[in-house]
């Protein structure tokens, strides 16, 4: 069978492309570890090519998992493209540029708060390849000293409120008595701020004790964290206090009043039949 040059300069052809294609192909690597970190740091989301190609003629996505359009950061054509930037990222992500030659295309998000915390995913893409990985990170924010505030008297006893923020991941509030068993109270109510951080707040009434001391705690399991405030309530709160003790003034008030208009009533009668008498 005879080759002739055309043959000879397809078989060329297609050896070169299969050539330059394994020359393209490579895999996306980071770390399998969860990456945990403070809010307000920064931090490097860690990922690389294998082998350590260059990836400055590539494309470069950071996207969140946990977000419906979820683009962090996209590297393309040698420059950073916004359109479709995650709001909340504008600002605080980067590449190491000139690292990008040895395949380096870790991310830098720095300052970080709740609302970063998911899967998040190093996509890379060649002309005839691509590869990926995912990463987990999650975030610590150790909230405020919890902070309680005498309401006054309620039906039943003295009512006290208990407010802490700041708080990542959503925290648990509770209310102790001076033995540190938990007290009944109100159902806990959560507001989440626009960077993902936790206020909470709980309603207790309070009725009066040997020691007249309360707790609120405030505490997040997954990072292992609790902070608590004491307070020291005044016997001489408790005396002015219930609505049922007032009613029971009031209503000793008006029978005396009652007692003294019929006592007068009685005398000035008694005193009208002995004027006439007299007569």
């Amino acid at each position: 069978m005879e080759t002739g040059p055309d043959s000879l300069f397809v078989t060329l052809l297609l050896l070169l492309h299969s050539s330059h294609s394994e020359s393209e192909k490579f895999e996306v690597l980071g770390p399998t570890d969860v990456i945990a970190a403070v809010a307000g740091d920064d931090i490097i989301l860690p990922c690389y090519l294998k082998p350590n190609i260059s990836a400055e003629d590539m494309t470069v996505d950071w996207l969140n998992l946990d977000f419906l359009d979820g683009r962090v950061y996209r590297y393309q054509n040698h420059r950073i493209i916004r359109d479709d930037q995650i709001p909340s990222y504008i600002g605080r992500t980067s590449l190491f540029k000139e690292e990008l030659w040895r395949g380096n295309t870790s991310l830098k998000l720095t300052r970080v708060q709740g609302t970063d915390e998911g899967r998040y995913k190093c996509f890379i893409k060649a002309k005839s390849w691509y590869d990926d990985f995912t990463i987990q990170v999650l975030i610590k924010a150790v909230g405020s000293k919890p902070v309680v505030s005498i309401e006054g008297h309620r039906e039943g006893g003295m009512g006290l409120l208990c407010e802490s923020e700041g708080w990542h991941p959503q925290p648990e509030l509770l209310w102790l008595d001076s033995e540190g068993v938990h007290l009944s109270a109100g159902p806990p109510e959560t507001h989440r701020d626009f960077k993902g951080f936790y206020t909470v707040k709980q309603h207790v009434i309070v009725q009066e004790t040997d020691t007249n001391r309360f707790t609120c705690r405030v505490q997040q399991s997954r990072i292992n964290e609790k902070i608590e405030t004491e307070v020291h309530l005044p016997s001489e709160l408790f005396d002015y206090a219930t609505p049922l003790r007032m009613a029971f003034i009031v209503l000793c008030c008006l029978g005396g009043v009652t007692v003294i208009g019929l006592s007068l009533a009685i005398c000035c009668i008694h005193n009208k039949k002995g004027n006439g008498e007299m007569i």
